[in-house]
């Protein structure tokens, strides 16, 4: 008889250390709360003894096959605590990550990205002292539509003093707010600036980032998008990848434009450095030019220009030298030998800042993408609207500052 019940005792010791090792490396179960909100009660001395010699369950969310993606990564100690976790994605990324005070939760700063498989590992410390280990992975639904981005300017770029960050979506982006949250621009001298919402000329969704007044020449900008893992909303898709982009600001370069005078000057550094004689848009009608702040969006070189393009009917067709392109509605400086007879002396342009051969080169050889082309004169066709082209200086600060989803 006694040897029977030392038997049923040893059997039942190997069960529940069989018991124990299984709960180590538990995931996917939800611990039950002690209290209705889910804040364990207070622990008496007997409950704390009783726990130190209980083993760590880990519990890991989310969790499964086809898991929700767009959440940050879970991780929980019941009986114990964590003293590391490590996160990492079926490309080798890892997910950096935030532990509680008490060191019972860890969560992760991002969110699961759609389409990918997360591997969990956690080191544990019972109340006790036993150090654990626990071990889980999930695999998050892919994307059922993805959203890309464009963006000026390029890596690496040297730019003019007015360029800002102008990302456009592939597909509309409802979650702005969520979106914008993600988006992290840095300088060399903490410049101030903040994102505008706009609806491009392309008709896409778009944001863009400037500074409160143009950058300081040498300044060092870069934009950390990290939107992998990130929800448009209804009808935009996921993002699938971060963009890191960075350039630097050259010396101050800046053209103005005076219609009145047919007058082109360029400064740098606060010193005048030549007047060119030009002539702009044609008074009256559509063939005016527009005024404002214009951001040198490209120089394009020798390119056809046709009327029929920009809403003028057959106004024009032509072949058109050292083009530096201004808006997205066709604005452009560049070389109009035709108009030789009006430079300096009249605007009979259709809509274009136009120069004389010789001037025109040596313009487009002087400035470079994000220089400002400042515009000016009575007769135009108003102010340079922020979404044509990059004519975000055209608002003011305040104003600005309200197109964040962010305020």
């Amino acid at each position: 008889m006694r040897s029977r019940q030392i038997r049923r005792q040893i059997r039942a010791g190997h069960i529940c250390a069989l018991l124990a090792a299984a709960s180590l490396t538990a995931t996917g179960c939800t611990a039950a709360a002690d209290t209705p909100g889910g804040e364990p009660k207070a622990k008496t001395d007997a409950a704390r003894q009783g726990e130190a010699g209980r083993p760590v369950t880990v519990t890991v969310t989310p969790q499964g096959d086809r898991a929700a993606a767009g959440e940050p990564v879970r991780v929980t100690a019941e009986a114990g605590t964590l003293t590391s976790v490590t996160v990492t994605d079926d490309k080798g990324r890892t997910l950096a990550g935030t532990a509680s005070a008490d060191g019972r939760t860890w969560t992760s700063d991002r969110v699961a990205a759609p389409g990918a498989t997360y591997t969990v590992k956690a080191a544990t410390r019972t109340g006790g002292g036993r150090a654990g280990t626990a071990g889980s992975s999930f695999t998050t639904a892919p994307a059922d539509k993805v959203n890309k981005v464009d963006w000026r300017p390029g890596d690496g770029a040297v730019v003019g003093v007015a360029q800002p960050i102008s990302l456009v979506f592939d597909h509309p982006v409802e979650n702005k707010a969520a979106v914008e949250k993600q988006l992290r621009v840095t300088t060399s001298n903490s410049t101030e600036g903040s994102w505008g919402w706009l609806t491009d000329w392309s008709g896409k969704d778009r944001v863009d980032w400037r500074p409160k007044e143009y950058f300081e020449p040498g300044t060092e900008v870069t934009l950390d998008a990290r939107l992998n893992g990130v929800d448009s909303g209804e009808d935009g898709g996921w993002f699938v990848r971060d963009y890191k982009v960075g350039f630097t600001v050259g010396d101050r370069r800046i053209v103005r434009v005076d219609l009145d005078d047919k007058q082109l000057t360029l400064e740098r550094d606060g010193a005048v450095v030549r007047r060119i004689p030009v002539s702009g848009g044609t008074p009256g009608g559509d063939r005016r030019s527009w005024r404002g702040t214009a951001v040198l969006m490209s120089k394009e070189g020798t390119i056809r220009m046709n009327s029929e393009t920009v809403g003028l009917g057959s106004a024009y067709d032509k072949m058109v030298d050292y083009s530096m392109r201004l808006t997205w509605s066709g604005m452009y400086a560049h070389a109009a030998p035709w108009n030789a007879e009006y430079l300096g002396k009249a605007n009979r342009s259709s809509g274009c800042i136009g120069m004389s051969d010789p001037d025109a080169a040596w313009l487009y050889g002087q400035v470079r993408v994000g220089d400002p082309f400042e515009i000016e004169g009575a007769d135009t066709k108003g102010a340079l609207a922020p979404h044509n082209g990059l004519g975000v200086w055209n608002v003011d600060w305040a104003d600005w500052q309200a197109k964040s989803a962010l305020r």
